[in-house]
């Protein structure tokens, strides 16, 4: 299965903010929207970082006051990214070898066309399962 596939399934919302807005802003985005991170984009929508729960956590760990400061000083500027046909399966050992949770989907022209979570991998792992559940049991029952 390819990463587009997960996209088309949950469809190609992409929530985002920009490195200037302040940590008490993407707290607000992130409650709102019930998401685990959000990418950050510069004026012109470019992609310039992700930012995550585990960052705000992180950073209020070091700064109590972290929540003035700028999503840019806390964020990932580095940002692993995939095309939408990379394989589900190389995309949860790319997710396990960078400890990452979020993972933007990039074409090939260059264009964010989604966010995929380790959340929907793990959906998309426990479908395949129970559809192969499903395919034993009705093997199993019929006599082979």
């Amino acid at each position: 299965m390819q990463v587009a596939q997960i996209i088309s399934g949950k469809g190609q919302e992409i929530y985002s903010i920009s490195p200037d807005s302040a940590v008490s802003d993407l707290v607000a985005e992130l409650s709102a929207h019930r998401v685990g991170a959000l990418l950050v984009r510069d004026a012109a929508g470019t992609l310039v970082g992700i930012v995550s729960e585990r960052d705000v956590v992180r950073g209020l760990a070091t700064d109590a006051s972290l929540v003035q400061a700028s999503v840019e000083s806390i964020m990932t500027k580095d940002v692993v990214s995939v095309r939408p046909d990379f394989e589900v399966s190389d995309l949860t050992g790319l997710m396990t070898e960078k400890r990452i949770r979020h993972v933007p989907v990039i074409d090939d022209q260059g264009t964010l066309v989604g966010l995929v979570s380790i959340g929907d991998v793990v959906k998309v792992r426990m479908d395949e399962l129970e559809t192969e559940r499903a395919a034993l049991v009705d093997y199993i029952t019929q006599g082979g």
